[in-house]
């Protein structure tokens, strides 16, 4: 598994040994070794499928966790974040997008 950045990676898996935490970590994980074996992909697809495999029924805001770890540690993580950006709400944003998360803007 091309890791970029083990340091960032070595945190993740330090600082998440819950049930929860270790969850995201786990298909992290997964979702890393499918890239390492695949050329195209469509990135939520891979953490649904990863997700199926492990039978942990994540939620919204557990699917951006991973997108998050996957992007910030993997040699295609600029790639992923690209791919999960677009599919979760079609922005081309800096950050990982996270479904669970809200913006709302007022205006006058």
């Amino acid at each position: 598994m091309p890791i970029t950045n083990k340091e960032k990676w070595d945190k993740y898996n330090s600082k998440n040994k819950d049930e929860y935490g270790g969850a995201c970590v786990k298909l992290a994980r997964r979702v890393m070794e499918y890239l390492d074996k695949e050329d195209k992909f469509d990135s939520n697809e891979l953490i649904t499928r990863a997700n199926k495999e492990f039978n942990e029924g994540i939620t919204g805001f557990m699917a951006g966790a991973i997108a998050t770890m996957v992007s910030q540690c993997h040699s295609r993580g600029e790639e992923f974040k690209k791919s999960w950006n677009n599919e979760v709400s079609g922005d081309k944003m800096e950050g990982v997008n996270n479904p669970a998360l809200m913006t709302i803007q007022i205006k006058d």
